[in-house]
Order: C-alpha cells, then structure tokens, then sequence
C-alpha cells in the first residue's frame, strides 16, 4: 500500500486535467514505467536498480513532448532527483520514513537487551513443532490488526528467530507476514484503513443521489463479500496444518529443511550486526522486549485516538466529546488520524521506554543506548531508499496518467454476473502495476458505484438485490486493490513484508505470486461470480474455504516427503 496516493481520493476531478490529457496523448505507453520496473524486478533481481529505471522511463517520456532526445535524457535524471526529493518533502511519506527508522532503533535496542532472544526462547518452548511456529506468526499478525506497516515491522524481528529453528523458510515467514498485514488492516472494524474506505464508500453513493447513507455500515457489510482476505488467511492456517506446499515456495521450504533458510540473496538489512548482540552476562528477561513493545502497540492506540480527534470537526467533534469511550468514537478518531504521525509518535515513546529499561538494569549506558538505536536505524536504509524510489514512480505514474487509461481502457459496461469479476480484476490490474491500494480504491470506487447502480437499474434489480448487487461490487474495489498490491513487487507493504522476514525481496515476490494468484482465482470463481449470480456470502464463503483447503490437499505436495 503507497498511501501517498490518499489525496487521489479526496481531491476533486478537475484538479487531474493534466493527467487525463497524458493519457489521451501517450495511450499505451502510460504503461512503460510499472511494466519496465515490474519486468526488470524479475529479470535483474535488484529492486532498486529496477525502480530506477522504471522511474526514469516515466520522467524521458513525460518530457519526450516538447524536448529533443538528448534534454529529455537529461531532464529525465534531474526530474527522477525532483521527485525522490518531493516523496522526502511529502509529510505523509517523512512519517513513514521516521516510524520504519525509529522501530528499526526499537527493535536494536531490544535485541541488545536480550529481549527478543528471551522471547524467541520462551516462544520456542511453547511452539514444539514448526507448525506451531508458523501458526504463531499467524496469530501475532492478526494481533496487529491495526496497521499493515506495524505488521510487517513488528512481526518479523520477533518470530524469526522462532521459524529459523524450526527451519521454516524466510519466504514462507515473509508470505505470512505479508497475507496478515493489509488482508487483516483493510477488513478490521477499526484501522487506519476504515476512513478512506468510508469516505470513498460515502462519496461514491453522492455520485448516484444518495446521501443519507450508512457508509461505516455499508463497509460492514462488505466484510463477508471480502473472499480474497479471508482465504488467504485461511490459506495459511491450511498449508501450516497439512505441511503442503507448491510452486516456488516448495522449493524454498525443502531447502530450509536442509538448513538453508534463504538462497543467499539477502537485503542488507539481514546481514547481522554482532554488536548488537547482547552481552555476556545479561540476564535475558522476556520484559525486555514485552513491555517496549507493549508500549508501542497501546502508544500507537492512544496516537490513532487522540491524532483523530484533533481531525474531527463538526457533529462529529461534539458527539466524540460527549462520549469519548463509545465505539462510535473510536471508529471516528482512528479513521480520521494520521497513522504515519502515530506510529512514529508510539514508536518514539517505546524507545525512551527502551533506554530507561535498559539504563535501569544496568544493561547498558545513555551513550551506549542512543549507539544502538541509531544502529537499529542504519538496517533500515535500504528499506528507505527502496520505498523513496516506490513513492517516485508513483508520482511518474500518477502525471502519466497510468490509471485513467487503464480504467477508461477497461471498464466498459459489462454482463451482471461479470461486472464484480471485472471491477476486482481491474482493481488487481492498477494496484499491482502501481503498488498502490489506497491509490487504486480512490480511482475505481468513484467509477465501481455508478457503474454498478448503472447495470443494477438495467437488468431491473431494486431493493435488498439491488442493495446486495452494490455490496458485492465495492467490496470488488476494496478486495481487487488488495490483491494487486499484496502481488506487486513495487508495493511498499511487500517491500517492509520482505525487509521483516529478512528475506530476499524478489524471492519473496516470486514464491508468494503463485499462492496469491491461486486464492485469487477462487475469489473469482467461488466468490464473485457465484453472489453476482445471487448466491448469498454466507454460502460462498463455507464453498471458498473448502476450494482453498483442496487447493492446498491437491495441488501442494509434502514438504518432507
């Protein structure tokens, strides 16, 4: 998810002249720069190279127009400079920047504590087998149902330790962390999440004449119609309990087996830093780590709160302020809060938790503890550039108009029955080509809403079918752009998934596509064609989980055959 793309949403039509006028001019071309940095992923194995390339392809053609060759190779450069220096400018991007370096710094701190070994220990005596290890995993990321970057940056450090003894591949625990990070954030009743989704729900039903909606209850009842994030889920439980795999990860899982955790292509975050292990001597204490990460989930709660309640206005203000505890205002103020701003605010308080705990046990001094966490920093590095380089192209995409030709190019009117099929094969489309979620449901729910009331009114569908109709095919907005991000090797969720894991990220991208390209065909052709037709979720969803557990019977073959 690239929530740079948030003002997408929000901002109106006519501010994107410039765009609609590109694509009209370059048409198919839009497509070269995710289409060359997605092939040159898979091709070179360097994501930053890749991204790169894919982003000056977008600034040469963006000037190709009114320059010669040689100025737009030169503009071109300066322009890739322009936009890495706007992503740093871009308030929502400097606080994903400072919260992805400051957990790196907490995370340091609680390795030099001997806090994650503590609790890699306790964990490895209670998960017995590497099945338990994994399903671990599972449950700590569905814990962390808050925020997708907290999962991918949370998850991982602390249950590496776990599956690396038990020899579970480093892709296999990134594909775990990645299908419990936006999968988990986009359907939770309160996330970052549920106010964009909201206000794109509520402004597409005004498109139509409607506006007396119940949008947060509209986004409830999506909730079932969401297929792909509840197989997925479910998807790995499946794998974990029976031991099946297939495709790339069969390979990487029996190589792990072996002892051979990754395939030696690691980031360089992954390569340990010796110094940061803790001493000898140190009294190794679960609460070293417990309670710094304790502070940072319940800090990252009480900064959603009180950051959301300082965006509200209005009836919405007054109503939070006279019943702060409900559940209405908690809806109302993590919605409305700037997740990038609270997650570096509650990490930031973890760290001085650190330090104090730290300092107070005599583990080590002010200095030596402020070294460590600018250590914990420096693994992020990498991370930053990869994700400044993300961000850039989306920008080159956005002026290109990448977007609107792919939508104007595909979505025509269609049969009932496929439209939903459409909208979330669409939604996969963008979202995978841009690396953006946010991005992708602020493009397409705005055209999804009327286009679906459009052939609800055509083939005569009214009332609660009509009802049931537009709930299916948001939910296709919603669903279809998670798919496509959690596929996409230029999506900044995947990116921090394959940073976590401390796995190779094209190795991650490669083994986790073919499962995610798997549950996806079953949310096609178990989920949205079958309650298109009218068949109701509560139906579809026992036939999914039962089409996701034979995949995995059938398809996957025993890890330690």
């Amino acid at each position: 998810m690239s929530r740079n793309f948030l003002f997408l949403a929000l901002l109106p039509l006519t501010l994107f002249a410039d765009a609609a006028e590109n694509a009209k001019i370059f048409g198919i071309w839009t497509l070269v720069p995710p289409v060359v940095a997605i092939a040159l992923a898979f091709i070179t194995k360097d994501v930053i190279l890749s991204l790169f390339i894919g982003v000056f392809s977008g600034t040469f053609l963006i000037n190709i127009i009114n320059e010669t060759i040689f100025m737009s190779f030169v503009k071109g450069f300066t322009g890739i400079v322009e936009r890495i220096v706007g992503s740093m400018a871009d308030s929502w991007n400097a606080g994903i920047m400072l919260q992805v370096l400051c957990i790196g710094g907490v995370v340091a701190l609680i390795t030099k504590m001997g806090g994650t070994k503590a609790v890699a220990l306790w964990l490895s005596k209670k998960a017995k087998t590497g099945i338990s290890a994994q399903i671990s995993t599972w449950v700590m990321g569905i814990f962390v149902f808050f925020d997708d970057y907290a999962n991918a940056l949370i998850v991982g450090p602390i249950m590496r330790p776990i599956t690396d003894k038990f020899k579970i591949s480093r892709e296999k625990l990134a594909f775990i962390i990645d299908a419990t990070a936006a999968p988990i954030a986009g359907i939770a009743i309160i996330s970052t999440w549920v106010g964009l989704e909201i206000s794109l729900i509520k402004n597409g039903y005004e498109l139509i004449g409607v506006t007396d909606i119940n949008a947060y209850g509209i986004f409830i009842e999506t909730i079932p119609y969401r297929f792909y994030n509840i197989f997925i889920l479910f998807f790995i439980v499946y794998t974990a309990f029976m031991g099946r795999e297939f495709g790339s990860m069969l390979t990487a899982e029996r190589r792990a087996r072996r002892g051979e955790l990754h395939s030696g292509k690691v980031m360089m975050e992954d390569i340990e830093d010796k110094t940061l292990e803790p001493k000898e001597g140190v009294r190794l204490a679960m609460s070293n780590a417990v309670v710094p990460l304790f502070v940072l989930v319940v800090g990252a709660f009480v900064s959603f709160y009180f950051s959301g309640l300082k965006a509200l206005e209005g009836e919405a203000l007054k109503l939070a302020l006279e019943n702060p505890l409900s559940f209405n205002t908690f809806r109302e103020t993590f919605g409305a809060a700037d997740a990038s701003v609270a997650l570096f605010q509650s990490a930031l308080l973890a760290t001085i938790v650190a330090i104090t705990i730290g300092v107070w046990r005599k583990i080590f001094g002010v200095k030596e503890a402020i070294s460590t966490w600018v250590k914990g920093w420096k693994t992020m590095i990498i991370t930053i550039v990869i994700l400044l380089l993300a961000w850039s192209l989306s920008s080159v995409i956005k002026e290109l108009g990448t977007s609107r030709y792919l939508v104007e190019l595909l979505s025509q009117s269609t049969p009932k029955f496929i439209l939903p099929v459409a909208i979330f094969v669409l939604g996969s489309f963008i979202s995978f080509s841009t690396g953006t979620s946010y991005g992708t449901m602020g493009i397409l729910m705005p055209l999804a809403i009327p286009l679906a009331n459009a052939v609800g009114v055509h083939y005569g569908l009214s009332g609660d079918a009509m009802h049931s109709y537009m709930i299916v095919n948001i939910s296709a907005v919603l669903t279809g752009a998670i798919f496509g991000d959690h596929c996409s090797p230029i999506s900044d969720t995947t990116i921090l998934s394959s940073m976590g894991a401390g796995c190779n990220h094209i190795d991650h991208v490669t083994t986790q596509m073919p499962y995610a390209i798997s549950v996806g065909l079953i949310t096609i052709f178990v989920g949205y064609i079958p309650t298109a037709l009218g068949l109701s979720a509560w139906a579809t969803l026992p036939l999914g989980l039962i089409a996701t557990w034979a995949l995995v019977r059938f398809v996957g073959k025993k890890v330690e055959a």
